[in-house]
């Protein structure tokens, strides 16, 4: 590697840290005799997760920082005074290849300023993938994301290259959007959604009736949100999320806490940190709607505009309704038992399971797995104590389970209920 190719690398790696939907699962592409690469096995650089649940590394880099937008937000923006450069095409192939062959990596995430116009940014891009496909015969992950406003012939190409396409949304609403970004707009990023989800959609078709026929971005599409750059309720990010998981069939939803890095525009809110907690809550939310059978508005609503800081949403939805509790291990539906807090999607699958052979006491739901803290304040199996969030209210169940952890005799954890 020379040194003009070595500076390109910090400064475009560097460049690239910001974008947070850089996330491998849901594909396995095999590898083929003469070929190189595959989405499973091997350790790396930018750490992502497999379908499977296994950390993989990633080559994260940009096609070039330059930009010939100025969102308030983005550090590659065109008005800021930063170090800039561009790959050519064959400096990025040769790039993956050689980090793949050190086993620095097992695959790729492409992204890019956009130079000229998106469809000049997006053509470099594919032709990028293209030629580490067909040439090289790379067979590891590629996450590529999508130019918003590039031509529907172009993501057509890219799809049949690319593992997952992604099209950052970054802010929730068209107004806040047009606020930070006055040159962007939502419907240049919807568009992009809408073809890559046809693209998929039709991909479905043609495997029904050609087996080889070649597959269309099997890992599907994600999207980014910034969250705390603008004054969004959580309702409103979760609203939005909940519409493309349904209308797009998004794969993923990610949220990336604001992080001021041109603190000089006074458009930007003044933080002297990323608002973590409220992006963590966000994702506990997003993965309510995507496995736990929870609708946006149930989450959130006009009356709780925001998540709880202090308690995840799940929890938090439970002590709002304490008319549904306590649930019966023994009776309850699927849907009724995965509201339970302390209980996960498998933990619910295996309870339903079990049951069939025989009633559930306290001592198999802990062999089950379940989190007892928790659940034993909304359930019921005739072993349990008798207050539960009803009795004790929601208050002080709430108390109880967000005060300092306090050790009783042999290490256990104590819940006292009032009288």
């Amino acid at each position: 590697m020379n040194d003009n190719v070595l500076q390109k690398l910090k400064t475009l790696a560097k460049s690239a840290k910001y974008d947070v939907s850089c996330s491998s699962s849901g594909t396995v592409r095999q590898n083929s005799a003469g070929g190189l690469g595959n989405t499973v096995g091997g350790m790396g650089i930018c750490h992502s997760f497999s379908e499977d649940g296994r950390c993989i590394a990633l080559l994260k880099i940009m096609l070039t920082n330059y930009c010939i937008y100025d969102c308030a937000y983005c550090i590659n923006r065109r008005t800021n005074d930063i170090r800039r450069a561009t790959f050519t095409v064959d400096e990025l192939v040769e790039l993956t290849i050689e980090f793949y062959r050190r086993n620095y990596i097992e695959g790729l995430f492409l992204s890019s300023g956009i130079i000229h116009s998106p469809d000049y940014t997006m053509e470099r891009m594919v032709r990028v993938v293209k030629q580490l496909r067909e040439v090289h015969r790379f067979n590891g992950y590629i996450h590529m994301k999508s130019i918003p406003g590039a031509s529907r012939e172009l993501i057509d190409e890219a799809g049949l290259y690319a593992d997952r396409m992604s099209v950052n949304l970054e802010i929730p609403t068209e107004a806040n959007l047009k606020l930070l970004a006055p040159e962007k707009d939502h419907r240049s990023v919807y568009k992009p959604m809408k073809y890559i989800q046809q693209g998929v959609l039709q991909n479905i078709e043609d495997r029904k009736k050609f087996r080889k026929a070649p597959r269309f971005v099997p890992a599907g599409q994600s999207t980014q949100m910034i969250v705390g750059a603008t004054d969004e309720r959580d309702k409103d990010i979760l609203r939005v999320s909940s519409i493309l998981y349904q209308q797009t069939q998004m794969r993923r939803v990610y949220y990336s806490g604001y992080i001021p890095v041109n603190s000089y525009d006074k458009r930007l809110p003044t933080l002297k940190q990323a608002p973590l907690v409220r992006e963590n809550r966000l994702y506990q939310a997003d993965w309510l709607m995507r496995f736990y059978q929870y609708r946006a508005d149930e989450i959130v609503d006009d009356s709780y505009p925001d998540l709880d800081l202090e308690i995840d949403p799940k929890l938090s939805w439970a002590l709002r309704h304490p008319e549904t509790f306590p649930v019966d291990i023994n009776k309850a539906d699927y849907a009724m038992i995965l509201r339970v807090p302390g209980i996960g999607v498998k933990s619910a699958q295996f309870i339903v399971m079990s049951r069939r052979h025989g009633r559930l006491n306290a001592s198999h739901l802990k062999k089950i797995g379940i989190v007892m803290k928790k659940a034993q304040c909304f359930i019921t199996c005739n072993e349990l104590p008798t207050f539960t969030v009803q009795e004790a209210t929601p208050e002080y169940v709430r108390k109880v389970l967000t005060e300092p952890k306090k050790k009783a005799d042999g290490g256990q954890l104590s819940i006292i209920f009032p009288d």
